[in-house]
């Protein structure tokens, strides 16, 4: 997918002042369409685990019931069955698993969630969804689909910048051999639904479908994980077949390998640079804007990382003074740069927007909880600020 050059915002709908898709999520549109913003780009909208993180979702295709704005509005029989005859795959495993009342909740998110895309698009806004690689130890997909499951080892990520121990995910891994013989129906079926309710998305650890980091289930971190061999092209090739092309952006952050650049490339697909990372001194460092290429989403922080402001407050002096920001702004600074780079399309997280500090941050790596509970004050997503960012998107035409 080739990427028109834009600015968009990333802010979760759980982060709207009421977690929901009520007349917030409506008026956040509208703020986006003031601002000049052609993109909401959200974390997963899947059902979360115990910690409240999307990452962890009991369901590779339900949505979160979470956040409907009318929980209780009234469903047919007819409508359930409309609901279940197009989504023939998954649904019954999800009534296994969720109860009575599973469905229900999907239609009345189908409506909810229908009427909000309809009214973005007629604003001008598009949506970016998040597919995360894994999905629940104790959800739906492993009772449903227990043969499509590796056992003995579970997912993490390896030791780097975000944690010296690594991250351990605690996921089920994927019997890939098994998904193969089936042509990757289950894939197949994800990615169907992803498209369903989204423009774009972003494809979570990336990597993970050319090498994955595989822990000894027992083990407490993820340090002494190994490599294991994915899917590779296989995998995307069967999807795409069925589906036509792919509207995805790869998450090609952490440890990336040449392998995992070529199978990026091969599908055509844009990339991420974020600009906390711009200032390491490596010339190929690919976060650094003279690095950046047009196929590609830039970032000045994402839900994983500090805030802009939290960032450089946890700089010393030296390397402040290295950044060349404004120490009264660098938020903005980094916007600016975000929005000068030659990538297709920028996004900034809200906190950036608003120029907060740390402790409004969304998660936390290797830190399972007190994450992905920050939300917006009502009226903190400004006019100003919205006239400030409309115009700087329009100087640097996006």
């Amino acid at each position: 997918m080739k990427l028109e050059r834009a600015a968009g915002i990333l802010l979760h709908p759980t982060s709207l002042p009421s977690g929901k898709l009520d007349r917030d999520a409506y008026g956040f549109v509208d703020w986006l369409a003031a601002a000049g913003q052609s993109w909401w780009q959200m974390l997963p909208l899947g059902p979360p685990d115990e910690f409240n993180s999307p990452y962890r979702s009991p369901s590779a295709f339900a949505a979160s019931a979470q956040l409907l704005a009318k929980p209780g509005a009234r469903v047919t029989a007819a409508e359930i069955e409309d609901f279940v005859a197009r989504h023939p795959y998954w649904t019954g495993s999800w009534a296994r698993f969720a109860g009575e009342g599973a469905i229900a909740d999907q239609v009345r998110f189908e409506r909810e969630w229908g009427a909000l895309r309809a009214y973005a698009a007629k604003r001008g806004v598009r949506l970016i969804g998040d597919l995360p690689i894994y999905v629940s130890d104790a959800g739906a997909d492993v009772a449903g689909w227990p043969e499509l499951f590796a056992h003995g080892e579970v997912a993490g990520a390896p030791p780097d910048a975000l944690n010296k121990n690594g991250q351990l995910w605690g996921n089920p891994l994927y019997d890939w051999p098994a998904h193969r013989a089936t042509g990757y129906r289950w894939w197949r079926e994800r990615f169907r639904r992803t498209f369903e309710l989204v423009d774009l998305c972003r494809i979570d650890h990336f990597r993970g479908f050319v090498s994955y980091w595989a822990v000894p289930e027992r083990d407490k971190t993820a340090l002494h994980g190994r490599w294991r061999p994915g899917p590779g092209a296989d995998l995307f090739h069967a999807v795409k077949a069925e589906l036509g092309d792919l509207p995805l952006i790869a998450e090609d952050l952490g440890r990336i390998t040449p392998p995992v650049y070529r199978l990026r490339d091969e599908l055509g697909l844009p990339g991420m640079a974020v600009l906390l990372w711009a200032f390491r001194r490596s010339v190929r460092n690919p976060h650094r804007p003279e690095n950046h290429v047009r196929n590609e989403v830039v970032y000045s922080s994402i839900h994983d990382t500090d805030t802009a402001v939290g960032w450089f407050d946890a700089l010393g002096a030296k390397q402040r003074a290295a950044t060349g920001l404004d120490p009264s702004e660098p938020n903005w600074g980094l916007i600016e740069m975000a929005y000068a780079s030659p990538a297709s399309l920028a996004i900034v997280p809200a906190q950036d927007v608003l120029g907060l500090g740390s402790d409004s941050r969304m998660n936390r790596p290797g830190h399972p909880r007190g994450n992905w509970e920050w939300r917006l004050d009502p009226g903190q997503l400004t006019p100003a600020l919205a006239a400030r960012l409309r115009k700087l998107a329009r100087s640097r035409r996006r």
